[in-house]
């Protein structure tokens, strides 16, 4: 499980192909141990070969350009295809390569650093999943703003927007008591001072310009109350309240806002600016939320510039999910982040290798080709390492309810012949030219899923004992 979570993090796809290599390498040491070689020198023989073998792919891949959008929606593609939600290809396909695109610097195409967690995925119940939307330069909050006065406004143009971490609500002590009032003129003045200093703090609010205000959730006491949204919705301030502790920095990031913990501390440059900012209904659904479109960066100070860079770095996308039911967002959820790792895995490495098993087959006859030049245990080694390689082209053909002994047989006559994009088409039962049928992905999820493998099967051949303990 826990190699499979490592493939994952990884390179976000080859979760299968890595527990089965994981297996045919594990029976390999077996047989290698009936044959007298000691664990040790399995474990680093097959760390070289491992090493070796991504070297092979390597030299077979093909480099990509992260301006050719065909080639990397054609990778794309292959990993959908075998997804619930192959059908929709149309709609994600594009979506996961705009998203991640979307996060790297546009005067240094040469970035590596892609963090999908800089990517939101917002899902919202009704209508189907054609209806998801990217919204690269916005924000999606999946509940609708609170009004409790009439004419309160749904849609702010040219909005100004600020994010308070206090609350707007009288305020309490922190320990339990209770306020004996024994006059109606005492009640009077209790009811008069709360209404002025909740007055107060939205007048502060209104002065720095804002007109849209997200309030965070608290636990310690009410964030607002029906007065505070009164008084707000009278002023013109649109208002999203218990926004989640744990979204706040993305929501910052995005906005270009600085969250603000006490009302001392408003101010017009904590504000984050957005072309419009809207209460949307959700066609086919019943369900509200709020959309942030055409949010600008905020031009940072020099001096301010390497202390709270992080804040205003505001290279995040939002996307928002729809679908008939829970189970299909979640399996549409889960797709589009496996989508969008293969789109990772080649900004971090630019090469494509050919699916359908070409890629392990390669591997496995370049390896039994230098075994053939070793002696010694090493070749033993690397022979069986080579076959065990062999076992995703046959998984794959079986699968496919082909014969595979034949087929992986085919493919090596194929790879032999130097043809390193022979894989298996499992739609036509053949051995085909992958590169020609644009059945492509990652060269990072092949050596990640050969190494990882790999040094789990050494590590488990370096343990000398278990200690049971009862």
């Amino acid at each position: 499980v826990e190699l499979s979570q490592a493939q994952d993090i990884s390179a976000g796809d080859g979760t299968t192909t890595v527990v089965v290599l994981a297996g045919a390498l594990l029976e390999a040491c077996d047989e290698l141990l009936t044959k007298g070689i000691h664990p040790t020198q399995i474990a680093s023989s097959f760390l070289r070969a491992a090493e070796f073998a991504c070297q092979a792919l390597q030299e077979a891949s093909q480099p990509i350009d992260l301006t050719n959008r065909e080639a990397l929606l054609q990778a794309v593609e292959t990993c959908l295809s075998s997804k619930v939600i192959a059908q929709n290809m149309d709609v994600f396909c594009p979506m996961a390569v705009d998203s991640v695109l979307a996060l790297l610097k546009e005067e240094d195409k040469s970035d590596t650093n892609v963090d999908l967690r800089d990517i939101r995925i917002v899902q919202q119940l009704g209508g189907t999943v054609e209806d998801s939307e990217l919204i690269p330069h916005g924000l999606v909050i999946p509940k609708g703003s609170n009004r409790s006065a009439s004419g309160a406004p749904t849609q702010i143009p040219n909005a100004k927007i600020m994010l308070i971490q206090y609350c707007l609500s009288a305020p309490k002590t922190d320990m339990d008591n209770n306020v004996v009032v024994q006059d109606y003129a005492a009640m009077d003045r209790i009811l008069r001072e709360e209404r002025k200093y909740i007055l107060n703090q939205c007048k502060i609010i209104k002065k720095t310009g804002c007109n849209v205000l997200l309030i965070q959730k608290s636990i310690l006491r009410d964030a607002y109350n029906e007065l505070s949204l009164h008084f707000l919705s009278k002023m013109g301030i649109l208002v999203v309240t218990d926004i989640e502790r744990s979204d706040v920095d993305f929501i910052c990031r995005t906005l270009s806002c600085t969250p603000v913990a006490h009302a001392d501390q408003c101010s017009p440059d904590k504000l984050g600016h957005a072309e419009k900012v809207a209460d949307v209904w959700m066609e086919g659904g019943s369900n509200k939320v709020v959309k942030f479109t055409g949010v600008a960066a905020r031009e940072v100070p020099a001096e301010e510039e390497k202390t709270n860079f992080h804040q205003h770095d505001n290279k995040t996308v939002t996307v928002l999910l729809r679908g008939s039911s829970n189970v299909v967002l979640e399996e549409a959820h889960r797709s589009l982040h496996d989508a969008q790792c293969v789109v990772r895995s080649l900004v971090q490495q630019r090469y494509l290798i050919a699916g359908g098993g070409a890629a392990e087959t390669h591997a496995a006859y370049a390896l039994q080709q230098k075994a053939v030049e070793m002696t010694g245990q090493d070749a033993y080694c690397w022979t069986a390492f080579a076959e065990a390689l062999t076992v995703i082209p046959y998984t794959l053909a079986e699968n496919a309810g082909m014969k595979p002994i034949q087929v992986v047989t085919d493919l090596r006559a194929q790879h032999a012949a130097g043809v390193t994009g022979a894989g298996i088409n499992v739609k036509s039962g053949k051995v085909s030219d992958m590169y020609d049928l644009n059945v492509v992905q990652p060269l990072k999820v092949s050596t990640s899923a050969i190494t990882l493998a790999t040094e789990t099967v050494s590590l488990i051949m370096k343990i000398d004992d278990l200690i049971v303990v009862h």
